[in-house]
């Protein structure tokens, strides 16, 4: 009974499933494309004046873009991370940017009694919170088997996810008090993972899930937009991550194998079409726009993404050359016109 119970569901979900995308994807594409070409260009920029932002892994990279475009258009920012002089930096050329009040919090979101301080304090402070920034996060770029120090990847898990669900959680009442927005910063190695980033993959994945479902929760009182950057210039494309001994330090030999051919974004653009598309309550953001058929070609066709892997990113035990992607990218020169120069003159701290 059992199995012809799930033969015929089986056979029935297929085709109700399909019919119904049949239907439903010309229709959506086709909404979508009118919105991109004839509604959104025209749409009156998102008043964020007065608003209040609380952001954390605000002192480098995509933190310290989005608290200056928030600056940009008026907003009062709480800004967080766990390096004091780096966070006064930005707090300082936010308010020269046109924000009318920036205070900083040094602290550790992996922490959660650290995670409710902050909130309690920009709170606190400003008597509301209108939108949170999830952005804190580390990288880690080695093989798995290489690792020497496993117990140190629960700090990259701990910062990534838990360091994101816990300002969330404490911030949640009053992000619903103001009808408010999170915007949570994720990667496409949370939905097309390669090689040699297994818990920094498992960690974006992880982010993704977790935010879903609670869009799913509380959606119909709190915006909710994933954003899902490629590789743009950032502390992990410099080459800063946590290592297989369990050090967090930069290795530009391994970023290099690790990002490859592929071509480094601008930061700044990514927090402009980050923050315009929160406002108008895009659930989803890729930047680059070219990495969404990434993301269908995981989905149709994974074993394609697991020989890419494991051709390029991977040596066999009796291979005494190095890593092919690494040896593309040194014998074309290829990164002097895919990365940036900040990215390249990166120094060790």
């Amino acid at each position: 009974m059992d199995d012809n119970m799930n033969m015929v569901l089986s056979v029935v979900i297929h085709v109700f499933i399909g019919s119904f995308l049949v239907v439903y994807m010309p229709i959506s594409l086709l909404i979508k494309l009118v919105q991109r070409l004839f509604i959104w260009p025209f749409e009156k920029e998102a008043d964020l004046k007065g608003k209040i932002v609380l952001i954390t892994g605000a002192s480098s990279g995509i933190g310290e873009q989005l608290a200056y475009q928030y600056a940009k258009k008026g907003a009062c920012m709480a800004l967080v991370a766990r390096r004091e002089d780096a966070l006064k930096a930005v707090a300082k050329a936010s308010l020269s940017l046109g924000a009318p009040d920036v205070i900083t919090l040094v602290a550790d979101i992996s922490d959660p009694e650290e995670s409710k301080r902050v909130v309690d304090q920009t709170v606190a402070h400003f008597g509301k919170l209108d939108h949170l920034l999830a952005n804190a996060g580390i990288g880690g770029t080695c093989l798995f088997e290489e690792i020497t120090n496993i117990t140190a990847f629960t700090k990259l898990m701990d910062v990534n996810f838990w360091g994101a669900v816990y300002p969330t959680y404490y911030a949640l009442p009053h992000l619903k008090a103001s009808r408010g927005i999170i915007i949570v910063t994720t990667s496409v190695a949370g939905r097309v993972p390669t090689a040699r980033m297994s818990f920094y993959n498992a960690s974006k994945a992880a982010m993704i899930r977790f935010y879903e479902t609670l869009r799913s929760e509380v959606g119909s009182q709190i915006k909710i937009t994933i954003l899902i950057p490629g590789y743009v210039v950032s502390e992990l494309t410099k080459g800063k991550a946590l290592q297989k001994d369990g050090r967090v330090e930069i290795n530009e030999d391994a970023r290099d194998i690790q990002v490859g051919l592929f071509p480094v974004g601008q930061t700044e653009k990514l927090a402009q079409i980050a923050i315009d598309s929160a406002c108008r309550g895009e659930e989803y953001v890729t930047w680059p726009d070219w990495y969404k058929p990434f993301h269908l070609l995981m989905s149709l066709a994974p074993e394609v993404l697991n020989w890419y892997s494991n051709t390029f990113y991977m040596t066999r035990s009796d291979e005494k050359q190095s890593i092919l992607i690494k040896r593309i990218l040194e014998a074309t020169g290829a990164k002097r016109y895919l990365y940036p120069n900040s990215i390249l003159s990166a120094k060790k701290e």
